[in-house]
Formats: structure tokens, C-alpha cells, sequence
């Protein structure tokens, strides 16, 4: 069935790719404004988008009627920000910092969650989370009502137990316990439930169709 964008309603447009481009990962963003008051929120419009430097993006829409939300206004402001991911022990933390509260309040300490200091910039991490990047400002994209976060990420903090071989930068994934952003406002899903499909080089691919012939 064929949805002309140009012939429907953007919230409609809107609905249609956020129910069916899934599961998303979670950008649970800590930043802090100019006089330190340490914000947090979650974002589904996110992932990694650069290898050398390493850039992460997140879209950030705004607050009615318009002004930017703490997230994006802090981050144009100081241009640091941590990216923490979201395990599933901390998904109702997580989605206690999505409460819209007024920008003076800290939505770590409303939901419980515990701030750590970063090692290179002066936003905190999230404890609960098992990955934290630490982030600068990498470039800041209008699109619509949105504002596109590009940011380089400077360094990165995962759990002990959850790294395989430091020196190898190996890390134990499915031991993360990540979770995901699925459809309407409500359903994410966990990461457990996996399947492996090596990459095939050409050889291979010519080897497969030669031994089906």
C-alpha cells in the first residue's frame, strides 16, 4: 500500500515511519545548561553514523509552541553532552526522565538515578547504564521542527564485566541488556532474542550459487 507524503498530514507521515522503522536504539541524553542544572532524556531518533571521527546523531524536536527542548538548548549552549544506553533493569528510570518536567528540575534525582562524573567533558553519566559517550558538539542540522545533534564522540565508558578483551576492544554484547524504541507511545523490546547471519565475501556468495546449481 503506497502513502504519498506529499498528499497526507505530517503527523500522519510521522506515525506511519516511527511505527515501522524499528527497534530503534536509545540515546538517553544527560546535558547540563549554563549554571550546571543537569537535565536527562531519552531519544529514539538515534544512532551511530561515522567511523574516523566517530559521530553519533540524535533528533531533537521541540517544545510547544515551538522553543527548543532543555536537551537540544543546552547542548547549543555548552555543546557537550553524555549518550547513555538504556539496560532493561533501568527502562522505568528511563522513562521517568521522559516526564516533561520544567527545565529547573533534575531528572536524574526525580527518577533515583545516579550521576558519575565524565572523564572529559562536564555533562555526568548515568550510572544504571552499562555504555556512556561522552560527546562535543560535532555539528547541529536544522530539519523541520527538529534540530539533528551531531555529536563526536571523545570517550567511551562501558561496565567491566561487560568488556571481553580491553586490548582487543571486544565487548560482550548480548551481556549489555539493551533495550529498544518499538511503535506508539508505549513499547520498546528487549535484545535477547538474536539470530546470526555471517557477512558472505564474493567467493562465498559464487561458491553458494555454484552448489545450488
Amino acid at each position: 500500500m503506497l502513502f504519498d507524503f506529499t498528499q497526507i498530514p505530517p503527523q500522519d507521515a510521522y506515525k506511519l515511519v516511527v511505527s515501522s522503522v524499528v527497534p530503534r536504539p536509545i540515546a538517553w541524553v544527560v546535558t547540563q545548561d549554563a549554571a550546571g542544572v543537569v537535565n536527562a532524556a531519552p531519544y529514539s531518533f538515534f544512532n551511530a553514523f561515522s567511523d574516523n571521527p566517530v559521530v553519533v546523531g540524535i533528533g531533537c524536536g521541540p517544545k510547544p509552541p515551538g522553543a527548543l527542548k532543555d536537551t537540544a538548548a543546552n547542548i547549543k549552549a555548552t555543546g557537550q553532552f553524555t549518550v547513555c544506553l538504556v539496560p532493561e533493569e533501568a527502562i522505568h528510570a528511563m522513562n521517568a526522565t521522559a516526564v516533561d518536567f520544567p527545565p529547573e528540575v533534575d531528572e536524574l534525582q526525580e527518577a533515583g538515578l545516579t550521576a558519575l562524573p565524565s572523564a572529559k567533558i562536564r555533562p555526568p553519566r548515568i550510572a544504571e547504564s552499562p555504555v556512556a559517550l561522552e560527546c562535543e558538539t560535532f555539528q547541529l542540522v536544522p530539519a523541520g521542527h527538529h534540530t539533528i545533534v551531531l555529536g563526536r564522540v571523545l570517550a567511551v565508558h562501558i561496565k567491566d564485566d561487560c568488556v571481553l578483551d580491553a586490548a582487543k576492544c571486544y565487548v560482550d554484547t548480548p551481556k549489555l541488556n539493551l533495550v529498544g524504541r518499538m511503535h506508539g507511545r508505549g513499547w520498546y523490546t528487549r535484545t535477547t532474542d538474536r539470530l546470526e547471519v555471517p557477512r558472505l565475501t564474493v567467493a562465498e556468495w559464487e561458491a553458494r550459487k555454484k552448489a545450488a546449481e
